[in-house]
C-alpha cells in the first residue's frame, strides 16, 4: 500500500481561534511587534514582488493587471476565480473604462498565483481576531504583508470587486499616461494634453491606435500622482453600463474549458472513494474483482482512500463498486439525531463567546417577561452541477494541475508538501468553475489527482461522482438559536439576545487548507473556541439599545466549510424570523415593526418600503401567504419579499420581489443575475438541499433527491436596484439570507404555524 506525505503543519500560519483564552503564535508576533520587539525586523523585510507573467510574441506587460500586443488586443489579468459570479467582465470594466478602451477588444487571461495578487481584504476578514484588530495599523501591515508571503490568492466573501477596484483603476489610468505620453513624443504635444477615447489615442486633432504605440509605451515612467478619471462622470463611459459578458460566449458554444474537458496525451482517468463521514483508514477491498471490468488499468491505495485508474472514467467509476471498500470509522455513525443532540448539549453547557454585545442585558432581563423562540437548520450542501475534477501531469521535475480553485496557491502548496516538492516545482492553471458557492475553496480533491498521477505514471484526470460529492462535501454547518427579547411599552425591543450553537465552519475549513490538518483534527482544533464568524449577520440592523449574541462553539463528526453567505444564511433566518414573531406578540405589522427599529439606517428602510410597494404588501394578514425580511452585508442592503402557496402540500413560490442597495452598479445586468441567482439559491436552501444523514452517509445521493425547487414551482422574480452614489458592494451572496424568513413568513400567512427549522421539507410544525 502507497503512503503519503502527510500535509505539514509548521509553516507559521496563523491560528484563527477568537474565543478568550485562545493564544496564538499570530497573535504573539503581533504583541510582539506592537511593543516595538519585532517591528524593525518586519521593516526590513523585502516586499518588492514580480508579476508572473507569460508574454506572447508582440504583447508587453504594462504592470501586473495588464498586457497589450501590437494588434491593439488589451489582456487583462484576473487573479479572481470566475465562478459564474462575472469576475472576467466586472474587473476588467473598471480597467477598460479608466483606460479609455474599446471594449470589444479586450480580453481575459487567469493569473498565476503570485503574491501581487493576494486577497488581504478577505484574509483580514477570515483571519483577524481580537488580538490583531487592538494593534491598529501595525497589525494591518502585518496582516497584508502575511498575506502576500503566504500567497493567499482567494476568492470568496463577496471580496472580489473592494479588494481590486482600486488596482484596476490605477493599472488603467497607468496605461492611459504611458500611451499618452508615446503619443505626445511622436506629436511633440505635452501628454497632459492627449487622452484615450474608444479605445484611440488622442490630442484633440490626431488619433493613434493603442497597439501603434505599446511597444514605446513601456519606456516611459508611471507619473505620480496617477490622473485618475472621475468615476461615473462623462460620455462613452462603461461604468455603469451593461457591458457584455466576456465568459459567456466560450459557456453558450461550448468551448469554455472545464476541469473535465482537459486532455493530455495518454492520460488516463480516475476516480475514487473515500469512505463514510468519520472514516478514519482503508481497512481493505476486492482488488481482484474491480480488475475484471474492461478498461481498469490500476488500483491506487492510500489510508484514507482507494482511486481506480481506467481508460474511461465510467469503467473507473464500475470498478470502485466491485472493489467494495471497507473503512474504519471513528465513533458511533453519524446522524441526524447525534447533531440535534450535540447542538443542544453544547447550547446547555454553559456560557459561549460573546459578540456584537452592547447595553446592558442583564438589567433588562432581570424578573422581566420575555419573548423566546427556538429555531434550527441542517447541514446546507453545495450541489455543484460540476463536481470536484482535478486533471494532474507530475514528473520528476515538478506537477501540473488543470482545476478551478479559490485559493490556488493553498493548493499549490498542500499538492507540492504531499509530492515532496519545492512549491515553485507545481504550477495550477486556473480553469472556469461549474459553481462552487464555496466549494472550490477545499484542496483534497488536488492532491489526490497529484499523487494518483504520480502512481500512475501518466496524466490523470480525477473525477469525483456525484454520491462522492455529496458524501465528502463539506456544507454550512447546522446551527441551533435560541433567541430571546424583552418588550416594552409601544412594541419597543428593550433587549434582545442571540444564543447559537454551531460549528466554527470558518475556523475549521482553515485548519484543513492553511494548516494542512486533516478533516477529524481540524474538527477537534476548533471545537471550543468561539468564532465571531460563526454568528456573522447576527450583528442587527435594529436599534436594539441592550443586545448581545452568544456563539457556543459545537462539536459534531461533520466536517463543514466555506458556503454562499456562509453564517449570515442562518443568521439572517433566526433573527428576523424571531422579529416576525416578536411583532405579532406587539401587535404590529412586520414592516412597520421593523421600520420603527431602523431609524438609523435608512438605507435598509427605504429598501424595505420600495419592496413593500412593489409587492403590494398586504401586511402580513392571513391568507395572504406574503412574508418579508430584511439583510445587511458586505455593504449591501435588501429586503426581501415573498409570494407562498401550497400546492397539495408541495411549497411554491409564484412571486419573489427584492429592493436592493449596493452602491452604484459597474455592471447592472450582471448585479441583477447575481441578486436573482442568490433568490433561487435561498429558496433552494429553504426547501431542500440539505445533509441529512443516517449510519455516517447522506440519505440522499442524487440531485432529484434533494427536493430541489423546479421550474413550474418559482414564479416571477423581480430585483429593484436603489440608486445610490457609492462604489458598489459585493453582491455574490447579500441575494441569498432573506430568502429563507420571507419563506417562513409567507408560510405561516397560510398555515398559522410558524416554520422555525430550515430546511422545510422536513418541518414539524
Amino acid at each position: 500500500m502507497m503512503r503519503v506525505r502527510k500535509i505539514g503543519t509548521g509553516r507559521g500560519l496563523p491560528d484563527t481561534r477568537n474565543g478568550a483564552g485562545a493564544t496564538s503564535r499570530r497573535r504573539f508576533l503581533v504583541g510582539a511587534a506592537v511593543t516595538g520587539g519585532l517591528a524593525l525586523g518586519w521593516a526590513f523585510l523585502p516586499r518588492n514582488y514580480i508579476p508572473r507573467l507569460n508574454l506572447a510574441p508582440g504583447e508587453q506587460a504594462l504592470g501586473a493587471f495588464l498586457k497589450i500586443d501590437r494588434a491593439g488586443q488589451i489582456i487583462i489579468i484576473v487573479p479572481q476565480a470566475e465562478l459564474g459570479q462575472g469576475v472576467y467582465t466586472v474587473l476588467p470594466q473598471v480597467l477598460a473604462d479608466e483606460l479609455g478602451a474599446d471594449w470589444r477588444t479586450i480580453a481575459v487571461q487567469p493569473a498565476l498565483s503570485g503574491p501581487f495578487y493576494a486577497n488581504t481584504l478577505l484574509v483580514k476578514e477570515w483571519l483577524e481576531g481580537p488580538g490583531l484588530r487592538a494593534t491598529g495599523a501595525m497589525g494591518e501591515h502585518l496582516l497584508d504583508d502575511y498575506a502576500r508571503r503566504n500567497i493567499l490568492v482567494l476568492t470568496g466573501g463577496s471580496t472580489s470587486l473592494a479588494m481590486f477596484r482600486q488596482s484596476y483603476r490605477e493599472a488603467g489610468a497607468a496605461a492611459r499616461a504611458l500611451l499618452c505620453k508615446a503619443a505626445a513624443a511622436r506629436w511633440d504635444v505635452a501628454w497632459e494634453s492627449c487622452d484615450i477615447m474608444d479605445g484611440l489615442v488622442t490630442d484633440g486633432t490626431r488619433t493613434l491606435r493603442i497597439g501603434e504605440l505599446v511597444d514605446e509605451a513601456v519606456g516611459f515612467d508611471v507619473p505620480s500622482p496617477l490622473p485618475l478619471r472621475p468615476e461615473r462622470e462623462g460620455d462613452n463611459r462603461l461604468i455603469g453600463t451593461d457591458a457584455p459578458r466576456i465568459d459567456l460566449p466560450a459557456k453558450i458554444d461550448g468551448s469554455a474549458n472545464f476541469a473535465a474537458d482537459i486532455r493530455l496525451p495518454d492520460m488516463v482517468f480516475a476516480a475514487i472513494r473515500q469512505g463514510p463521514v468519520g472514516a478514519l483508514r482503508l481497512k481493505g477491498f476486492d482488488e481482484q474483482a474491480a480488475r475484471k471490468v474492461i478498461g481498469v488499468l490500476d488500483v491506487i491505495a492510500q489510508d484514507e482512500w482507494v482511486a481506480v485508474t481506467a481508460t474511461n472514467w465510467w469503467a473507473a467509476n464500475q470498478a470502485l463498486g466491485r472493489l467494495d471498500p471497507v473503512f474504519e470509522t471513528a465513533g458511533p455513525p453519524l446522524n441526524d439525531i447525534a447533531i440535534l443532540n450535540a447542538l443542544k448539549a453544547t447550547m446547555g453547557g454553559g456560557e459561549g463567546g460573546r459578540f456584537f454585545a452592547r447595553g446592558d442585558l442583564s438589567a433588562v432581563f432581570e424578573k422581566a417577561r420575555i419573548v423566546s423562540a427556538t429555531y434550527s437548520v441542517a447541514p446546507a450542501l453545495h450541489l455543484c452541477l460540476e463536481p470536484m475534477a482535478v486533471t494532474a501531469r507530475v514528473s520528476d521535475a515538478g506537477a501540473e494541475l488543470w482545476m478551478p480553485s479559490q485559493a490556488p496557491g493553498l493548493a499549490v502548496r498542500a499538492v507540492a508538501d504531499a509530492l515532496g516538492f519545492a512549491e515553485d516545482a507545481v504550477t495550477l492553471y486556473p480553469l472556469f468553475a461549474g459553481g462552487s458557492f464555496g466549494r472550490k475553496m477545499e484542496v483534497d480533491a488536488a492532491v489526490q489527482a497529484a499523487l494518483i498521477a504520480r502512481a500512475a505514471k501518466a496524466p490523470v484526470q480525477l473525477q469525483w461522482s456525484r454520491s462522492e460529492d455529496i458524501i465528502h462535501d463539506r456544507p454550512r454547518p447546522p446551527a441551533l438559536a435560541k433567541m430571546s427579547a424583552k418588550l416594552g411599552r409601544g412594541g419597543v425591543i428593550e433587549g434582545m439576545l442571540a444564543k447559537v450553537a454551531a460549528p466554527s465552519a470558518l475556523a475549521q475549513l482553515w485548519r484543513r487548507i492553511g494548516h494542512g490538518e486533516n478533516v477529524l483534527t481540524a474538527i477537534e482544533s476548533t471545537a471550543t473556541t468561539a468564532d465571531h464568524l460563526a454568528v456573522s449577520g447576527l450583528d442587527t440592523p435594529y436599534n436594539i439599545t441592550n443586545y448581545a449574541v452568544d456563539h457556543h462553539p459545537a462539536k459534531i463528526a461533520l466536517p463543514t466549510g466555506r458556503w454562499r453567505s456562509n453564517a449570515d444564511h442562518y443568521s439572517a433566518f433566526f433573527r428576523e424570523s424571531f422579529i416576525d414573531e416578536v411583532a405579532e406578540q406587539a401587535g404590529v405589522e412586520p414592516m412597520s415593526f421593523r421600520i420603527q427599529m431602523l431609524g438609523g439606517n435608512p438605507r435598509l428602510a427605504h429598501c424595505l418600503t420600495t419592496v413593500a410597494a412593489l409587492g403590494e404588501w398586504q401586511g402580513g394578514m392571513p391568507g395572504s401567504g406574503q412574508g418579508i425580511a430584511c439583510h445587511t452585508m458586505a455593504g449591501a442592503s435588501i429586503a426581501v419579499l415573498v409570494r407562498a402557496s401550497l400546492d397539495g402540500g408541495r411549497i411554491r413560490v409564484p412571486q419573489i420581489v427584492a429592493a436592493v442597495n449596493c452602491g452604484a452598479p459597474v455592471n447592472p445586468d450582471i448585479v441583477r443575475q447575481q441578486i436573482e441567482g442568490g433568490l433561487i439559491f435561498g429558496i433552494a436552501a429553504a426547501l431542500g438541499g440539505a445533509g441529512h444523514y443516517e449510519g455516517g452517509m447522506p440519505t440522499a445521493l442524487q440531485l432529484g433527491e434533494m427536493n430541489l425547487p423546479r421550474l413550474a414551482d418559482i414564479g416571477t422574480v423581480t430585483v429593484e436596484l436603489i440608486a445610490a452614489q457609492e462604489d458598489q458592494a459585493g453582491v455574490g451572496e447579500i441575494g441569498v439570507p432573506a430568502v429563507a424568513p420571507a419563506l417562513a413568513g409567507a408560510l405561516h400567512t397560510l398555515t398559522g404555524r410558524r416554520w422555525r427549522s430550515l430546511p422545510f421539507d422536513r418541518e414539524e410544525g
